[in-house]
């Protein structure tokens, strides 16, 4: 799939994931870290802009399902979903960290894709 990735390109793509964990300190933190990453490099990167737009695509996914979660809190069934997308997020990015790392981009489950591949 890809052509061979540079060490420079795996720790980007390592801190495009990695960037993400910014929402469990900022506000909107798990995207905007991860969408300033990704164009700085997109044109300079296919790897770092595959990563990128994988990140995006499962954060603006989380955040659609944390808004449907938080409806759904007004009826008592929504905190239990919280707490598990807050688990599948935290595992996922991990695991798109080791992923990067070794020079594959992780493809994150139930997202839905905003930003297609080119």
């Amino acid at each position: 799939m890809m052509e061979s990735v540079t060490k420079s390109e795996k720790d980007f793509g390592l801190l495009v994931y990695a960037s993400s964990l910014l929402g469990y300190l900022v506000p909107l933190g798990s995207i905007l870290g991860p969408l300033i990453l990704w164009l700085m490099k997109r044109e300079e990167s296919a790897f770092v802009d595959q990563c990128g737009r994988s990140c995006l695509n499962f954060k603006l996914s989380l955040l659609i399902y944390v808004i449907i979660s938080g409806i759904l809190f007004l009826v008592g069934i929504g905190f239990i979903f919280l707490i598990i997308l807050g688990i599948l997020d935290f595992v996922c990015t991990i695991l798109g960290m080791i992923k990067a790392s070794e020079g594959q981009v992780y493809r994150y489950p139930l997202t839905i894709k905003f930003l297609s591949d080119n």
